[in-house]
C-alpha cells in the first residue's frame, strides 16, 4: 500500500494589530515610466522659466530706475529753465539802470572833485565880521590880498595851521597909533599872526588928507566853511532818505 504524501499549504499570518503593515504591503507598486529625456527637458523649462522671470524682474527694475532718473532730470531742467529766464529779466533790469548807474558814478566823481577843490572854500563874511570890532572907530577896511592855505587838516592842527594870510588895507581920514590896532587884530580868534607893514598919506580931493596902513595877516584853518568837506558830504548823503 503505497501512501501519498501531501504539502502542506503553509499560510502567512498576520497580525491584526499592524493595519498599516498589510497595506503597505497590498499596496500595488508605482513604476516611473517618464523617459529620463522628458525629465531632463521639464527640468530645462523650468529652470527657463526661473531665469525669465529674474530678467523681468531686472528689467522692471531698470525701467523703474530710469523713469526715478528721468524725473529727476526733468525737474532739474525745469529749474535750470526757470534760473535762466530769471537771470536774462536781471540782466534786462540792470541794461535799464544803465544810464542811472552812469549817472551816479558821474555825480560820485564830480562830488568828490567839488570835495578837493572847494576844500578851502572861506567864510569870508566871518572874517570880515571879525576884523571889523578890532579897528579903530573911523577906520575902515579898503582893500585887501589874502591867499587861501592849503587842505584842511584835522581838528588837532586846525588852530595852528595856516588858512589865510596876506596883507589888508586900512584908510583912515586921521592918523592912529596902529600899533594898539595891531595888537587887537592878533588878539583876535583865528589868527595866527599880525604885523604892520607901512603906513602912507594920501590928498585926495578939497585937499582932504587920508592916512593908510598896510597890515600883514595871518588866519588859521578855522576860517574855511567846509561846506564842502568829504565828512559834510556823507553827513548830507545819510540825513537823505534812501527809498
Amino acid at each position: 500500500m503505497v501512501s501519498r504524501l501531501t504539502p502542506r499549504r503553509r499560510q502567512l499570518r498576520l497580525p491584526l494589530n499592524r493595519p498599516a503593515a498589510v497595506s503597505a504591503m497590498t499596496r500595488p507598486p508605482t513604476v516611473d515610466l517618464m523617459p529620463r529625456s522628458e525629465t531632463q527637458r521639464r527640468e530645462r523649462d523650468a529652470l527657463l522659466r526661473r531665469w525669465g522671470w529674474g530678467l523681468v524682474a531686472a528689467l522692471a527694475g531698470i525701467l523703474a530706475l530710469s523713469a526715478a532718473a528721468y524725473t529727476m532730470t526733468l525737474a532739474a531742467d525745469q529749474r535750470h529753465a526757470a534760473a535762466q529766464t530769471r537771470t536774462t529779466e536781471l540782466l534786462a533790469q540792470l541794461a535799464t539802470l544803465q544810464d542811472v548807474r552812469r549817472a551816479l558814478s558821474t555825480e560820485a566823481e564830480l562830488t568828490a572833485f567839488r570835495s578837493e577843490a572847494m576844500a578851502a572854500d572861506l567864510r569870508w563874511q566871518g572874517v570880515f565880521d571879525t576884523l571889523a570890532p578890532a579897528l579903530p572907530e573911523g577906520v575902515g577896511l579898503t582893500g585887501f590880498d589874502l591867499t587861501v592855505g592849503g587842505v584842511p587838516v584835522g581838528e588837532e592842527e586846525r588852530e595852528t595851521t595856516p588858512g589865510l594870510e596876506g596883507s589888508l588895507t586900512l584908510a583912515s581920514p586921521t592918523a592912529i597909533d596902529i600899533a594898539p590896532a595891531v595888537r587887537a587884530v592878533r588878539a583876535l580868534p583865528g589868527v595866527l599872526s599880525a604885523d604892520a607893514r607901512d603906513v602912507t598919506s594920501e590928498t585926495g580931493e578939497g585937499a582932504a588928507r587920508t592916512y593908510v596902513y598896510g597890515l600883514t595877516v595871518t588866519f588859521d584853518q578855522s576860517v574855511y566853511s567846509d561846506a564842502y568837506a568829504p565828512a559834510a558830504d556823507d553827513a548830507v548823503a545819510e540825513s537823505e532818505p534812501t527809498g
